[in-house]
């Protein structure tokens, strides 16, 4: 058979499988927000790592990482485990996550900011913030896909096939039992792309370089440039890239969600343990990917075709690849479906009915989140579009995630003043949010990098210097924050977080 008909037919099982987890998955499915878009915070500690992983390691990992590795060289893999350096905040803050969101009924990160400032403004521009900057991040996990599955099957499924293919796969998954049905099938997937990108590593090192001990050899010899220091990485590219990296399981609202979803205290750790395991292992798989393309293809024209060229190779076996291709496939996918149910839930919650029309019920606040998942959707699709025709390195998916990433960073400093300073106040937490995000916009829309450094990393000074000035001077909702900070100390050591 053909390499399209291995790839259609690969694609068709996948698929089928996805659905027959989902529809197991809407057996289980409840009334109301809570359980459309928390599952009821009743998810196990299994289930919960392997959608916390599926849905923070994405296409930006095997395609993205990987090709910045072959471009970059062994600096990509400090600016990856800035992400896993950046879990200390998970330990730090999931559990205050995961209390207030009990108590308070919690369903997105913009509710809970609302709430603390007494401000609906609040939530409603944390809200936007998301919406405007994960747009890109959605977009390279279909950019990654259409790379992927356009080289595999030698372009017989075209690139805007493939991208339009997974945008229908992510809105029905999302739509069938909500975030139940997405981390059922994130499992899946999860274990899918762990198990098949480990199996690729070791037969390209056996196959293509004699064993690990002649690849590592080739690695010094023919690449010392990559391996040197932090690689082809100068200190402003590096630190731009991965300061909003650091930050990424506060800011990405995707991920932060997670945070509300465990069902106990025992799974909760079991999700951070398991999360941090597969991230660590999944993170050098790709690195080596990078580098087994770099020497086994040198010269590529774009680096985010490190990966698709790498298992084009004769060394991987065909039925190999297709199966690696599904797995890098699911990986996007689980990302996708997950953006479109955190940014839904907050059109609902945060900007139409606590922004807009209060009194309405939730029937219809469910109904709103289920209607905006297909118009998000085509935004991303329209986004992928117009941007896999332009090159350079901003245009890579690794620069793309974090020029994503820098946008929603302008939302920790008001998270972690949430749960640490009572003198915090709402009009501190909008003037930072909109200050910040408007100067990264200005430097990403221009191109202008003041003293060399990018964005985000002016866009946080900023907006770490408003939020705190404007709090100063303005009056902070005392009550409410002893209430908030008080509840949290107090319960920290009874639910055995400490």
């Amino acid at each position: 058979m053909s390499e399209s008909v291995y790839a259609w037919l690969a694609i068709s099982i996948y698929v089928c499988l996805g659905l027959s987890v989902a529809a197991l998955a809407k057996r289980q499915l409840g009334q109301g927000m809570n359980e459309f878009f928390l599952a009821n915070r009743q998810l196990g500690g299994f289930v919960s790592a392997m959608s916390y992983a599926a849905t923070t390691y994405s296409a930006f990992m095997m395609v993205g990482l990987a090709g910045l590795t072959y471009k970059m060289g062994v600096g990509a893999l400090g600016f990856e485990l800035t992400y896993l350096c950046g879990l200390v905040l998970v330990v730090f803050f999931g559990p205050r996550f995961w209390l207030v969101g009990r108590r308070y009924d919690y369903l997105t990160h913009a509710q809970l900011l609302a709430d603390r400032y007494e401000s609906r403004a609040v939530g409603i521009v944390a809200a936007l913030l998301c919406l405007i900057f994960l747009i890109p991040y959605a977009a390279i996990q279909l950019m990654g896909i259409g790379y992927l599955v356009s080289v595999i099957s030698k372009g017989a499924i075209s690139l805007m096939t493939a991208m339009i293919l997974a945008t229908s796969i992510a809105i029905v998954w999302s739509n069938i039992a909500g975030l139940r049905s997405v981390a059922w099938t994130d499992a899946l997937q999860a274990l899918t792309m762990l198990i098949t990108s480990i199996w690729v590593l070791f037969l390209v090192v056996d196959k293509g370089f004699g064993g690990f001990n002649a690849f590592f050899e080739q690695m010094e010899q023919q690449t010392p440039r990559l391996l040197a220091g932090a690689g082809l990485f100068k200190f402003n590219v590096f630190f731009g890239l991965a300061l909003p990296w650091l930050f990424f399981p506060l800011s990405n609202p995707q991920v932060s969600q997670r945070l509300f979803v465990p069902k106990s205290v025992k799974a909760f750790k079991q999700m951070i343990g398991g999360f941090l395991i597969f991230g660590f292992i999944y993170t050098l798989v790709s690195i080596f990917w990078g580098f087994s393309a770099r020497l086994l293809i040198p010269g590529l024209k774009e680096a985010d075709l490190a990966t698709p060229s790498l298992l084009a190779l004769p060394v991987v076996p065909g039925i190999i690849v297709v199966i690696v291709m599904v797995g890098i496939l699911s990986a996007a996918i689980s990302t996708i479906d997950s953006i479109l149910l955190s940014l839904s839930s907050m059109c609902a919650r945060d900007i139409v009915k606590n922004g807009l029309h209060a009194e309405i019920s939730e029937k219809t606040e469910l109904i709103v989140g289920k209607l905006i998942i297909p118009v998000l959707a085509a935004v991303f699709l329209l986004f992928a579009f117009w941007a896999v025709g332009k090159s350079g390195f901003a245009f890579m998916i690794a620069p793309l995630s974090a020029a994503a990433s820098a946008g929603l960073l302008m939302a920790v400093p008001a998270i972690i003043g949430a749960f640490f300073w009572k003198r915090a106040t709402a009009a501190g937490a909008l003037g930072s949010m909109i200050g910040g995000a408007a100067t990264v916009l200005l430097l990403q829309l221009t191109g202008y990098k003041p003293l060399g450094m990018w964005p985000g990393v002016w866009g946080l000074a900023v907006c770490l210097i408003l939020y705190v000035a404007i709090s100063l001077l303005t009056v902070a909702p005392i009550r409410k924050a002893e209430d908030f900070i008080g509840y949290i100390n107090q319960n920290l050591s009874k639910y055995k977080f400490v």
